[in-house]
């Protein structure tokens, strides 16, 4: 095949030997220069210019992870002002009252009037710190969109609400003295 453009210069005579190994060299040393400085252009102004828009790079993804870390701080203590403000009171609660976090089953002792409230919806269950409590569906809501892992029971009300309008026996009373 056809040698490299500096074989078939030396055989026609145009160039000499140490002119070929005097190119070689200087070929080497700006490819190792280029090496050692990378592939970067000599002129400083552009990599000033480089190095500027880098570093501000750098400091716009700093300064969104840390708008973002603290947004997140703020969620977690308006999460924790709901619950803390609205938590209602289970002293006395004589009825275990089962639900299920993720895949385990938990008991919470409640009162009859609690554990209604629970069934009707009109209270929700959440997780605060590393336990829970009972606080209005209201408030539940208000959570959710915040922290959807902090409610653990929340059941629509509108679903349990009254019979649908719909219902053929609606009109038909029920009488209160039938034994089964």
């Amino acid at each position: 095949m056809a040698d490299s453009l500096q074989d078939q210069l030396r055989k026609a005579g145009l160039v000499g030997d140490k002119q070929a190994k005097k190119v070689a060299r200087a070929k080497h040393a700006a490819e190792m220069e280029r090496k050692a400085h990378g592939a970067q252009s000599d002129d400083p102004a552009a990599r000033a210019q480089r190095a500027l828009a880098e570093k501000a790079r750098k400091d716009r993804e700093l300064n969104e992870a840390r708008d973002r870390q603290a947004a997140a701080k703020a969620l977690a203590a308006q999460v924790r002002q709901l619950i803390a403000l609205n938590a209602q009171p289970r002293a006395g609660g004589d009825v275990a009252f089962n639900f299920t976090d993720g895949r385990a089953i938990r008991k919470l002792q409640v009162t009859k009037r609690q554990q209604d409230a629970l069934a009707d919806g009109r209270l929700a269950i959440v997780r605060f710190d590393e336990r829970y409590e009972l606080v209005p569906a209201a408030i539940a809501q208000k959570i959710r969109p915040r922290d959807a892992h902090a409610v653990v029971l929340c059941i629509d009300a509108s679903k349990h609400a009254s019979p649908a309008q719909d219902d053929p026996y609606a009109k038909f009373q029920i009488p209160d003295d039938l034994d089964w």
